[in-house]
């Protein structure tokens, strides 16, 4: 049987990351890259990575998309660009139209029914019609806040309230995670975009929320978050951001779903780049209350650049083995490692 083939578009920290992860694993090979940076273009892709070649095939960065997927040149694409549906939706558009599989990273794709739903619609019908599958996925959302909490109801009896808090680090992330969270703006700057609406924070609360409720039956009313500025007081840098004192090393998140007027999902996400720096201990928890009661705590937080990256390519095979159309982290296998060769799980 021929190796599994993948593309990837996009090949920042996300994208890069999940070639570097493909080169350890049997049956799976990547035979293209899409990206416009203009250091990367015209390169090897083991040059920028960093890695033996072998005896692989050459992987030359394109930055056509064109050239790189069409129908027949692979059989998923692995899209890392984007954090919203609407902006990814032309990207995703276009592969599922060359008949190929995509796994996207974009936060909204994880659940996007719950905000872009004549979007979601759209994907569906276009999967459907080519007889391939879409999904989105990560470490959060895909897993730690939602996927997660599901699997935990799953021993209870009843469910009275959820709270699922991550305090992680932005560090591993790239320069558009940077941007959504204000790492490095000042203050005044961070407010005003929260006030007129420019300042994304953590992308997926909504997605999150309606992920479990739909999951467990609950109906969500109504769903509010909130953006606070984290102001570090100490010099903070990162790989792809930089914070001087004074000024917004990241941002707290809360949010909230409500069920028949009250709160029955709780979102608390601070994320921040370098939080060790000043103290802040990093970590997963999920509370959840009513028949048995659950606490749940992962210290530390399991690391969201290497999680959203594992997630990606551990889906490969069971987005390929299911029915055309898009799916959602609770429609499909739970993810597990793939530590054999992929093609041993194709259906």
């Amino acid at each position: 049987m021929k190796n599994l083939k993948v593309a990837i578009w996009g090949f920042g920290a996300m994208g890069s990351g999940m070639a570097r992860m493909l080169l350890t694993k049997k049956g799976v090979e990547v035979v293209g890259v899409c990206d416009l940076h203009p250091e990367r273009v015209g390169k090897s892709m083991y040059e920028i990575l960093e890695a033996e070649k072998g005896d692989r095939p050459e992987v030359v960065i394109n930055p056509e998309i064109k050239e790189v997927v069409y129908e027949g040149s692979c059989d998923l694409c692995l899209i890392a660009t984007d954090s919203f549906t609407k902006k990814a939706f032309p990207k995703l558009k276009y592969v599922l139209e060359q008949k190929v599989n995509v796994i996207s990273t974009a936060e909204e794709m994880a659940y996007p029914r719950a905000q872009e739903p004549e979007l979601a619609e759209e994907l569906d019908k276009i999967a459907t019609e080519n007889g391939v599958t879409v999904l989105g996925t990560g470490i959060n959302p895909g897993l730690i806040m939602d996927l997660l909490v599901v699997c935990l109801t799953g021993c209870m009896t009843n469910v009275d309230y959820i709270q699922a808090k991550r305090v992680n680090s932005l560090s591993p992330f790239g320069h558009a995670v940077m941007e959504e969270q204000g790492v490095g703006m000042p203050v005044n700057e961070f407010n005003k975009g929260v006030e007129d609406g420019t300042m994304a924070g953590h992308v997926g609360f909504a997605e999150s929320i309606n992920m479990i409720a739909d999951a467990i039956g609950w109906k969500v009313g109504k769903f509010e978050q909130q953006m606070k500025p984290i102001v570090t007081d100490v010099d903070r840098k990162s790989t792809y951001g930089f914070a001087k004192a004074g000024d917004v090393a990241g941002v707290n998140m809360t949010g909230q779903g409500y069920v028949d007027g009250e709160v029955k999902i709780d979102m608390i996400h601070p994320q921040q780049i370098e939080p060790e720096m000043v103290g802040i201990h990093t970590g997963d928890y999920i509370t959840l209350k009513g028949t048995p009661e659950i606490s749940m705590s992962i210290n530390p937080e399991v690391e969201g650049g290497l999680g959203t990256i594992a997630m990606c390519v551990n889906m490969i095979p069971l987005v390929i083995n299911a029915d055309a159309g898009l799916k959602t982290m609770i429609d499909l296998p739970v993810p597990r490692a793939i530590l054999g060769d992929m093609r041993d799980l194709i259906k």
